[in-house]
């Protein structure tokens, strides 16, 4: 059938696009991929063999900015260590030491202000936080006063500002181990990550360091390097950390609308029309 195929849809990274398969798909014009991260794919191969591609960011970013909530909220309430205790056969009372932090008012700094990490400013807005972003290139002031966010032109100045630092931010060779040992000791001790972007923008030898000598609070992951990550990895023992199998995108209204637009980007490449969200080589 090789010679049939005209568009491929990726699905979770699959199926892998080498060389040896673009090779053998001479009709190939299109390649969507579900969800906004490209990482999987070599941008300039595909390219080199006039192939399109496109991903999915309009579907996903209101289920992914929902879940980087949760894991701030979670996190802050300690909800997986005290589930477990009050499900525990010798629980009697909750102790009175068991305190969270406090997210009213608290200080979220986004790394990432794009279309998803806009949308957790907003939710950021209702739960009456204050707001700061990095980003590579500032929002308009409309869209900044829209939700009270202030830019912060240098990483460090948010780092070392927030109580919540959540990571919004697309894998590029820059990006790759953004957040390392100098980052997270810019960090306030009593500070929680929340990292929903890939596992690989955060050095994790570093992290696991960080978060067992204090240097911060905690880290709430839905994304590690690799995913999953071994059963005898140190962050799967502490329990300052809760961690989510990727599940930003997975909800059942967000995996229809991923299909959805992967078909609407597919249907118009080959039928010669603009991509709705057609992804370049940088």
């Amino acid at each position: 059938l090789s010679k049939k195929v005209q568009a491929i849809y990726v699905w979770w990274h699959k199926p892998v696009i080498d060389r040896e398969l673009l090779q053998s798909l001479p009709n190939l014009k299109v390649i969507a991929s579900s969800g906004v991260g490209m990482d999987h794919l070599d941008l300039k191969l595909v390219s080199s063999f006039g192939v399109k591609m496109a991903n999915a960011p309009r579907a996903v970013s209101s289920s992914t900015a929902d879940a980087g909530m949760a894991l701030l909220l979670a996190s802050a309430r300690r909800l997986v260590e005290v589930h477990h205790i009050a499900i525990s056969s010798s629980m009697d009372y909750c102790e009175a030491d068991i305190l969270g932090v406090k997210v009213s008012g608290a200080t979220l700094g986004i790394i990432g202000m794009g279309r998803i990490g806009y949308k957790i400013a907003l939710r950021a807005k209702a739960f009456e936080m204050k707001i700061l972003y990095h980003n590579r290139t500032r929002r308009k002031a409309q869209e900044e006063q829209a939700v009270g966010a202030t830019y912060c032109e240098k990483i460090d100045s948010l780092l070392q500002q927030a109580d919540f630092v959540m990571v919004v931010v697309s894998l590029t060779p820059q990006t790759r181990n953004l957040l390392g040992k100098r980052e997270l000791e810019l960090m306030k001790p009593t500070a929680t990550l929340i990292n929903i972007s890939r596992g690989a923008v955060v050095d994790q030898e570093a992290l696991v360091m960080a978060l067992q000598t204090g240097v911060i609070g905690a880290a709430a992951l839905d994304v590690t390097f690799p995913e999953p990550l071994p059963r005898d990895h140190p962050l799967l023992k502490l329990k300052n950390v809760i961690i989510t199998p990727h599940l930003g995108i997975k909800t059942d209204k967000a995996t229809y609308m991923i299909t959805e637009e992967a078909v609407e980007n597919i249907l118009a490449a080959l039928n010669g029309l603009p991509m709705p969200s057609e992804v370049f080589p940088s």
